[in-house]
């Protein structure tokens, strides 16, 4: 025994000096555990995990320099566990349990576009006829289905419109994407529709002044360049991606360079890379100021000014907070003399995103940002010296281009099939095509047009940028009409991608040989993705749509209708296919029994014991076979297995359990 603790306490001690990245990563840990419960723990509970986080902080003290990290590292986790569930209680807001049609008024917020390309409006300090203040969400999201207008609106302004209001939807099928819990957090309880024109009660920017600011902006960049460049530019400049058509989503989503419209890392890499070294050029021409005046800090401090204002001018998303983070902590470690980029500088940056956010721990948007930062961090810090890089000064930049590409890519694929269960064969060329222009060329012009903006003279600097931005869709463009150039990957089970996280965190963060013990868990959780189970039948929250598992994939019974759910079904099973094409491959002999709308419901005589019945209208009590119609269903999906003791079902419900964000009734 003496042995064994002699050895894990010299184990613990060789780590010394590189302990600090693992505290995001057990404080994740006590965040996922909160988020994996199937029922909502209690204040209590809540309470007890942050007195336990206090006892074992505290214990540190006494315990040695052994067990102290250890200590550290479960009070931490506990600190996690508790403020998710604290925050999770502290954004608490009504969520609207049945379906609203009539006025609604509200002061604009948000805009952005659905999936369907449908403009959307967000709008907080909601009324509702007939609904109580204490019973109204605080905010509504409302797609415009039609011509609306939109460009009319103003953001701070009061509107009001008639629409179609209902509560959150739940995941398409257990254990998919859990809309509610992504809707509680925002603080969004209602979502819904209008064919009515949106009518202005009072146009005034109050709190929102900021956001009327940017759009204002994203209108005139939109002006000054047409078409998908100016609104490729808006986004950049601004984060108003509402211009931004859903074929040029799906360009960049195909050929991996989504990540170029999104503000992030990138961009704000860039923006401040741009402010940093022309500042401190610009300085150190002036011989009496470089001599006598810190130009290096100088020059950090103007970027970190830029930064801040990017922050505030993109609209201050979770993806442009973690960005500006891992900036803001690079930039003042220049300001200190200390090291810019470390592993300590990235495990800072996610501890700070995590405390502020802890839900952002569940998004692929802050998985994919720092699996990136920490592998080109870990990668580019062992050739940091020059016999690293044994080749020539001017291949150094080519070299670390393809590499920090090649990086990235590597590092956010898994989270990106996991995901969006897309796996681009081409990625990795078209981000060399285009994100060596977006440095060199894009980003600055759009600095420059954003300086000379307040004297009117953007247009020909936007000009400019335009042309970058041009090349790029153009490269997505023609690399999506490439055979081949995209897989669909299924989804994995839940497990899969803590696991691999795990093992990679192991990896990068361990010193010495003993970090190969990562490999372990990587391999076990690519062995447990191809061993995913997917369900023999699926059935949405309706009734409507069904999908039975064949030897040729998954078919549908409807190649019309529910096309969200259908299209997120077919990427969940890993496959290309349309919905269409997957109801063209539904089985002559079903293994089920399909009745749609009221004239079958009406003509449904009664089932035998070993029928399985599927319904979207009510078909009664007592029968005899097995029913999921919508009083069994209850605005949940389900899932079966057939096994030889006949059908196993899993409904939404049994899989996420009865938390906060559950819809009331289930």
């Amino acid at each position: 025994m003496r042995w064994i603790t002699g050895w894990f306490a010299s184990q613990v001690l060789a780590q010394r000096g590189a302990l600090f990245p693992w505290l995001p990563v057990v404080l994740s840990v006590g965040i996922a555990a909160y988020f994996s419960l199937r029922s909502e723990p209690s204040i209590v509970l809540l309470w007890a995990a942050a007195g336990g986080a206090f006892t074992f902080s505290m214990l540190t003290l006494r315990v040695g320099a052994a067990l102290g990290p250890v200590f550290i590292g479960l009070a931490v986790a506990l600190a996690g566990f508790g403020w998710a569930g604290t925050r999770a209680h502290l954004v608490s807001a009504p969520v609207l349990d049945w379906r609203y049609y009539g006025p609604v008024e509200g002061r604009l917020v948000g805009l952005d576009r659905s999936a369907s390309d449908a403009v959307r409006l967000t709008f907080d300090q909601v009324v509702l006829r007939g609904i109580a203040p204490d019973q109204t969400p605080a905010r509504v999201r409302i797609s415009l289905h039609g011509d609306q207008g939109f460009t009319d609106l103003m953001a701070g302004g009061k509107y009001i419109v008639t629409a179609h209001l209902s509560g959150p939807r739940g995941a398409v099928e257990p254990g998919g994407f859990d809309f509610r819990r992504h809707a509680w957090f925002l603080r969004l309880g209602a979502i819904g529709y209008t064919r009515t024109p949106v009518l202005a009660l009072e146009h005034r920017q109050g709190e929102v002044g900021l956001l009327h600011f940017r759009l204002s902006l994203a209108d005139r960049v939109r002006a000054a360049l047409p078409g998908q460049s100016g609104a490729m530019a808006a986004a950049l400049l601004t984060g108003d991606r509402s211009g931004v058509s859903q074929k040029t989503l799906k360009d960049l989503r195909y050929t991996n360079l989504a990540h170029l419209l999104a503000i992030s890392g990138l961009h704000m890499g860039l923006l401040v890379g741009v402010v940093f070294f022309a500042v401190r050029y610009v300085l150190a021409c002036v011989p009496w100021v470089a001599l006598r005046w810190p130009i290096k800090r100088m020059a950090a401090f103007a970027a970190l000014l830029a930064a801040t204002g990017y922050l505030a001018l993109s609209g201050g998303n979770v993806a442009t907070e973690r960005a500006f983070i891992m900036a803001a902590v690079a930039l003042t470690a220049v300001m200190l003399d200390r090291r810019a980029l470390s592993l300590r500088a990235v495990a800072l940056a996610a501890m700070i995103v995590l405390i502020l956010r802890p839900e952002a721990l569940m998004s692929p948007g802050f998985q994919m940002s720092f699996a990136a930062t920490t592998a080109l961090v870990s990668v580019f810090t062992a050739f940091r010296s020059d016999s690293g890089w044994p080749v020539p000064n001017w291949v150094k930049p080519i070299l670390a281009t393809v590499l920090s590409s090649a990086v990235a890519g590597f590092a956010t694929a898994p989270v990106a099939m996991a995901h969006f269960n897309i796996l681009s064969h081409y990625g990795l060329f078209a981000n060399l095509s285009t994100v060596p222009l977006m440095g060199i060329w894009v980003i600055p012009w759009g600095a420059i047009a954003m300086m000379v903006m307040p004297l009117g003279l953007e247009y020909f600097p936007l000009m400019a940028m335009g042309w970058g931005i041009d090349w790029i869709l153009f490269v997505a463009d023609q690399i999506t009409r490439w055979p081949g150039v995209r897989s669909s990957i299924p989804s994995p089970t839940a497990a899969v991608l803590p696991v691999m996280a795990l093992g990679a965190a192991w990896l990068v963060i361990w010193q010495g040989w003993g970090r190969l013990i990562g490999i372990v868990p990587i391999f076990l959780s690519v062995l447990f993705w191809f061993g995913t189970d997917r369900p023999d039948i699926l059935i949405s929250e309706d009734g409507g749509l069904v999908g039975v598992r064949t030897d040729d994939g998954l078919a549908l019974n409807r190649s019309k209708g529910s096309r969200f759910v259908a299209s997120s079904w077919l990427e969940n099973d890993g496959t290309l296919r349309s919905q269409s094409d997957a109801a063209a491959l539904w089985p002559e002999k079903s293994p089920v029994r399909i009745v749609r709308g009221k004239r079958q419901a009406a003509a449904f005589k009664g089932c035998q014991g070993h029928e399985l019945v599927i319904s979207n209208q009510p078909l009664g009590d007592d029968l005899p076979c097995t029913v999921w119609d919508p009083p069994r269903l209850l605005g949940q999906s389900v899932a079966g297995w057939q096994s030889k003791n006949g059908w196993y079902f899993i409904t939404e419900r049994t899989r996420s359990g009865s938390r906060l964000w559950s819809a009331p009734g289930l």
